[in-house]
Formats: structure tokens, sequence, C-alpha cells
């Protein structure tokens, strides 16, 4: 795939398992005089204001180190390492130097562990990805083969430098561990494994925003489709963390009080990523047509109609258009209800 292919695969069918929004976290780096590694995970690609600066030097929006190549400092690079805020396998990197002109790496090199404590000398990393070279002010896009679920990352970048935004791009797992035997679970968080997989148009935002934790800040981090001139409905498919029973909807409209949808319905299925993305599956009634009211917050259980079935994936269709802040689809794991 060229950079563009790649791009679209890793933001519309992987999750970003650092994002802080997720619980991402800087944990350590080597240096980070110029600025601060938090900026590493936050959203967007960095901004560049040209005539704004701190008392170290230039403001710079991203992880920048100071001046070591060729200084008698012991240090051969810089590194910074960083907690996911999802435990997943990982598909690919961006290693973004936006801005970073004449202050990028040369290269980087990205390792990987898995830590259920805090990390020490006795850390074992596995290398992801070899150093390899990175352009400056570009977004720098690596195809990662591995099928280990990981918990932590290292980015080193040669010989020192600047990043402004680092990505770590795949399919989250759910961790069993973290429930209890029959313990009623969203099994749409995208915190817990859930994923968005399809949807039939998010021209507003985007449709991870659904299972996203928390309610919804404004009307941009929900699910928004354009304006239809017909019937509808729109609709997004979420693969759910485990395959599992739905036994409590809830469905948040915050933020949306001129275009939020005036129903909904919700179908659940069986089957595999690629027949539900090649429509190779059969579609049931998990809940019929309900109104929807606007900035509210809409809890069904009565109206649950399969209540005692299990689906690996649900669709929410929203007539005929609109936007929805959140969606939970609390339900039990297959193997508690035996």
């Amino acid at each position: 795939m060229n950079n563009e292919e790649l791009n679209t695969y890793f933001t519309q069918q992987l999750i970003d398992m650092a994002s802080e929004r997720l619980g991402g976290e800087t944990l350590a780096c080597s240096d980070d005089f110029f600025a601060g590694m938090e900026n590493l995970l936050k959203p967007g690609r960095g901004v560049f204001i040209d005539d704004k600066y701190t008392d170290r030097g230039k403001w710079m929006d991203g992880w920048e180190s100071r001046r070591s190549y060729g200084r008698d400092n012991g240090r051969e690079f810089d590194w910074c390492t960083i907690r996911l805020g999802i435990p997943g396998v990982i598909r690919g990197f961006d290693v973004d130097t936006n801005h970073f002109r004449g202050n990028a790496p040369q290269s980087v090199s990205i390792e990987a562990c898995v830590c259920n404590g805090q990390l020490d000398d006795n850390t074992e990393w596995t290398t992801l990805l070899p150093q390899t070279p990175v352009d400056a002010h570009s977004q720098n896009l690596f195809s990662i083969d591995s099928d280990q679920i990981w918990t932590h990352i290292r980015l080193n970048i040669f010989p020192d430098g600047g990043v402004a935004r680092f990505r770590v791009y795949g399919d989250p797992s759910i961790d069993a561990s973290q429930f209890l035997p029959g313990e009623l679970i969203d099994l749409a968080s995208i915190k817990n494994g859930g994923r968005a997989l399809l949807c039939s148009d998010m021209f507003f935002s985007d449709k991870n925003n659904l299972i996203m934790p928390g309610r919804g800040v404004n009307m941009g981090d929900g699910w928004e489709t354009k304006r239809r001139r017909d019937p509808g409905p729109d609709w997004s498919i979420v693969k759910l963390a485990t395959e599992g029973s739905v036994n409590k909807v809830l469905v948040d409209t915050a933020h949306f009080k001129g275009n939020f949808p005036d129903r909904f319905s919700l179908e659940g299925t069986n089957g595999s990523d690629s027949d539900v993305l090649a429509g190779n599956t059969e579609w049931q009634t998990v809940i019929g047509e309900q109104k929807l009211y606007a900035h509210r917050e809409h809890l069904f259980m009565q109206e649950i109609e399969s209540a005692q079935q299990t689906f690996t994936h649900v669709r929410l269709n929203i007539f005929p258009d609109g936007g929805v802040s959140r969606m939970r689809v609390f339900g039990y794991r297959k193997e508690d209800l035996k």
C-alpha cells in the first residue's frame, strides 16, 4: 500500500491504542528539554506558532530533545516509553514529524513489551521496527506484522530531535482478568476491545466516537452523518469486544439538539469480520424502532427482544440521519452464560 492507502487503513479500520483519550500515557524519556513528551499522544497533527517562544527556546507542539549529536553527553539516541491506553495487537505506527523541519530525527526504531506492573531494568523489549530513516515534516507510516498482544512501547529517535505525534494503530484486546465472572460488561466499549467496523456515513465526525469512554464533550465528539434526502436509515456496525448477550442498551444524544435522529433500532449478528463486511450474515432485531430525543440519555431494557441470544456484532440504525454521542451495549460474555 502507498502512504495514502496505509493512512486510510490505519485511521478507518484500526484504533490508535496509545491515544491520550483512551488512557495512553508517556511514562519517561531520556530528555524533553525543548518540548514535553506528553505532546506525543495529543490529538491532531500538532500546530506551529511562528513567534511563540519559551525560556528554553522555540515553542514546539511535540516532543523535542536538546541537541546531543557530536556532544560528549553519553547518549547515542533519545527514547520515550509509552503505556498503551488499550493493550492489543499492533498493526502499524505513525511517527509524525509535522513542523519539525530542521530538527527532526534522522531515523527511529520502535520496541514493545508486555508488562503488568512498572517498567524497570529487567523489562524485556522486542524490536517491532528496526532503525529506519524518517522524513522531516511528514507522516512516517510503518506497517507491522505481529500477532502478539503488547502493553507498552518504546520510541527511539536517532540521534536526537523532535516528533510531533506518535500513533500506535492496532486491534484492541479484551482483558478477561479485569472482569468478575458473570459481570455485566459494556461489550461495545472501545476500552474493552469493541470497535466500529463500518458505517454508512461519517461526514461530520468519526464512527469510533460512538464507543469512546465518558460522555461526549461537545457535538463534534460523537458520530454524525450528513443530511439525507431519503427516509434512511444511516447505520454503524460495531464489533463487540467478545461474543455476548445484549441486556441493556444506552443511546446518548448529548449535545445533539437540532440534529439528533428521530428514531433508532438495533440489530445483532454472529459472524467473522470479513463475513459482516461482505454482507454475508443475517441481522436479527435486538431493539425495534424507538423514538429519540435531543440531548438526552435513553436507556432500553424491556424493549430488548433477544436477551437470551449472543452476538458478535451489532448494527445501530438511525432514522433518517443525524448524530449520536455514545452507545453502550451491556451484556454478559458467552462463556459466563453457560
